[in-house]
């Protein structure tokens, strides 16, 4: 089926049955998420920030600082 069929049925759907069809469609991405490929510049990025973190060198900040932090930012 094309997006622009697919798109055309979802918009027939009750928003219970949308909000029903995207949990299902996330709980397919999640269950695949192993299948998903990642660049190695992102694993070594990753593997770069996690050995930063295991010898103490990042400040880490409590994410409800930076959630208000970025809310005040914004306003």
């Amino acid at each position: 089926m094309k997006a622009d069929q697919l798109r055309s049925e979802i918009e027939k759907l009750e928003l219970s049955e949308k909000l029903l069809l995207v949990e299902e469609i996330w709980d397919s991405i999640a269950a695949s998420n192993s299948e998903l490929p990642m660049p190695e510049w992102q694993k070594k990025e990753l593997d770069r920030r996690y050995n930063e973190y295991k010898e103490g060198k990042l400040e880490l900040y409590d994410w409800r600082w930076v959630h208000e932090d970025l809310r005040n930012k914004y306003k």
